[in-house]
């Protein structure tokens, strides 16, 4: 905006000086055109401005909740019902369905696959800042919101087999303190060796991921990448399928946790795609949402649908990505 107006001041400029020296008798009619060179502008510029500490505050939102959602872990840990006396909730997959330990580790390999094949096209996507902060504020707000549903009800472990440590039958700063830097270490995945407290049903964290995952690669690619959508969509039904045969949650777990998932997301992106959504007047009722401040905090100055356009961030190799692509 800035540009454009230095452009038009120059424009408003050279036509005074023209008129000026018309009235000073300085200009012959001779015929010749007057040529005002104008600078081209980028229609574009400033509509998407990147904002990277509004990103770095997003991931401190999502760090800090996330350090909450392994809190609540380590304190309800001490709250499960022991497995002798209480065995597993009724399940109409456990009925369908024989329990197989192996396809835990399955389940999080394919995660891990979804969760760095998204982040890659984050990174070459042009607006990849905006993308990012969106992806940390949900993911934050999905922690926040599991960790009190975690807290205020415990069920019995889904698995009969799964390693649960031994309970301190004790709480105190020290010890939740170390369980929440021990289950850091392994970024909270059971592959990793680390995750074996127990309690953390509802909802489930697994199929947030995966949902997040697919949600995300559909939303900053292009249509017709239709087969890399079919593939995310399939490696993410495939994740959360091995998640319940390997008892790692019961079914509603995986229910509550899709529909959270899908409802935050396209809310979040209804209001971030359309500015007029962006007030709060009281016919907004989008606006009573009580996250709402926050999203007007970091979507204040994005104007519109992000185009899919991508870019090597990095100074090598860029001849590869000279053109960016636009669905």
């Amino acid at each position: 905006m800035m540009a454009k107006e230095a452009g038009l001041d120059c424009i408003n400029t050279e036509i005074d000086r023209l008129n000026q020296q018309k009235m000073n008798g300085d200009s012959s009619d001779t015929g010749d055109d007057i040529r005002i060179s104008l600078t081209s502008f980028d229609r574009d510029e400033g509509k998407f401005p990147s904002e990277k500490w509004k990103t770095f505050v997003a991931f401190i939102f999502m760090s800090w909740n996330l350090v909450l959602n392994l809190t609540c872990l380590s304190i309800v840990h001490e709250r499960m019902p022991e497995r002798t006396k209480f065995p597993p909730l009724p399940d109409i997959f456990f009925d369908l369905f024989l329990p197989a330990e192996w396809a835990l580790d399955v389940s999080e390999g394919i995660i891990v696959v979804a969760v760095w094949s998204t982040l890659f096209i984050v990174f070459i996507h042009r607006n990849r800042f905006i993308i990012l902060r969106r992806v940390f504020l949900i993911m934050g707000l999905l922690y926040f919101m599991r960790s009190i549903t975690m807290f205020v009800t415990q069920v019995p472990v889904a698995s009969t087999t799964y390693y649960c440590s031994p309970k301190a039958n004790k709480t105190s700063i020290g010890l939740i303190l170390g369980r929440v830097l021990y289950m850091l270490g392994g970024f909270g995945l059971s592959i990793n060796g680390r995750h074996t407290f127990c309690g953390d049903y509802i909802y489930s964290g697994h199929t947030v991921i995966l949902t997040m995952a697919y949600l995300v690669m559909k939303e900053y690619t292009p249509r017709h990448f239709w087969l890399l959508h079919w593939l995310m969509w399939t490696a993410s039904i495939t994740g959360i399928f091995m998640v319940l045969l390997s008892r790692g949650h019961y079914t509603v777990d995986v229910i509550i946790a899709y529909f959270v998932t899908t409802r935050l997301f396209w809310i979040y992106h209804t209001l971030a795609n359309n500015p007029s959504l962006k007030n709060e007047e009281h016919t907004n009722f989008l606006s009573k949402l009580w996250w709402f401040p926050a999203f007007l905090y970091f979507e204040r100055n994005v104007n519109g649908v992000l185009p899919c356009q991508y870019e090597w961030p990095l100074p090598w190799p860029r001849r590869c990505f000279r053109s960016p692509h636009v669905s």
